[in-house]
């Protein structure tokens, strides 16, 4: 495969965040990444938490030129974002391919915005249950590791796009610890894409949200922290809580607590949950919201 013409097509994006955004203190308040042209109007699909709550989005392309854009969308549960690019980008579309068929084995290449790219191998496609209230069904995972994944773009053999880089992890096989990414399938698009484009969030009831960053720990969920003036917070959810029950159903690791939270009802449901705190159990009934309530909205610019 030709990688040059397709690294034209992957830019730089930057953007700044208010001091004060919900997300400033844990992803930072300037965030840099990539992300890919997917339409010739100069769309571009990155990763979304590169763009949650920006004030200003700038790309960067194969040339060097700078280019202002806009935030159009933050898609929670798939993870994608959507820029607007306000200016000419030169960059043809890349075609979107069918990451189901992509299977363990096969080669890839996971391109950056400043045009270093790295030869992969997808290493696994599995279930992957982040800390902060995110699943997918079958993610993507590539090795050996690019060392700037955020927003890169994840390209097949026959030069279509797979998926986009999310994050940077580590997979013991044995005694061996190698890093890998953990990219977001493109087949999660198409289906909300159009939504994202005109709504600028799918057009379905949002799932309720504890702000609670969790981790799995022998088969239990153990609360890490909780998101300031989030639900949990507000409920008296604390750090080191085991949660064991949701809604009188056992809790079997963290997908299966999230599947479980997100069956609840929409957000602003209200949450029974049974913690495990130091060696007692108790009840919280937690007052779901909507995550995207506490984010500052885009803003054309």
């Amino acid at each position: 495969m030709n990688i040059d013409p397709i690294l034209r097509s992957v830019v730089a994006v930057r953007s700044s965040i208010p001091e004060d955004a919900f997300t400033a203190e844990t992803l930072g308040t300037v965030r840099e990444g990539s992300g890919v042209v997917i339409r010739d109007n100069g769309l571009v699909l990155t990763i979304g938490y590169l763009i949650t709550e920006a004030e200003e989005v700038w790309l960067t392309t194969h040339d060097g030129r700078v280019v202002p854009a806009h935030a159009l969308a933050y898609d929670q549960e798939s993870g994608f974002g959507l820029v607007q690019a306000l200016g000419a980008l030169n960059a043809p579309a890349v075609d979107l391919g069918d990451a189901a068929t992509a299977k363990p084995g096969d080669p890839v290449v996971l391109a950056d915005g400043i045009g270093e790219f790295v030869e992969a191998n997808i290493v696994a496609r599995q279930e992957f249950a982040g800390y902060w209230e995110y699943l997918l069904d079958e993610a993507i995972f590539t090795a050996p590791a690019h060392p700037s994944w955020g927003g890169a773009a994840l390209i097949g053999s026959d030069g279509r796009l797979l998926g986009i880089g999310s994050l940077r992890l580590q997979m013991s096989h044995g005694d061996e610890v190698a890093d890998i990414n953990m990219v977001v399938p493109i087949d999660l698009l198409p289906p909300i894409l159009d939504d994202l484009l005109n709504r600028g969030q799918v057009n379905k009831p949002p799932r309720p949200w504890l702000g609670a960053f969790s981790a799995e720990s022998n088969g239990g969920v153990v609360v890490m922290s909780v998101a300031e003036d989030g639900p949990a917070a507000q409920a008296g959810l604390r750090q080191g809580d085991i949660i064991s029950e949701i809604r009188d159903e056992e809790v079997d690791g963290l997908a299966d607590f999230y599947r479980k939270l997100w069956s609840s009802g929409p957000a602003g449901a209200e949450i029974p949950i049974r913690i495990l705190r130091n060696g007692r159990e108790a009840w919280l009934r937690v007052k779901s919201a909507d995550r995207n309530s506490f984010l500052k909205k885009p803003q054309l610019q």
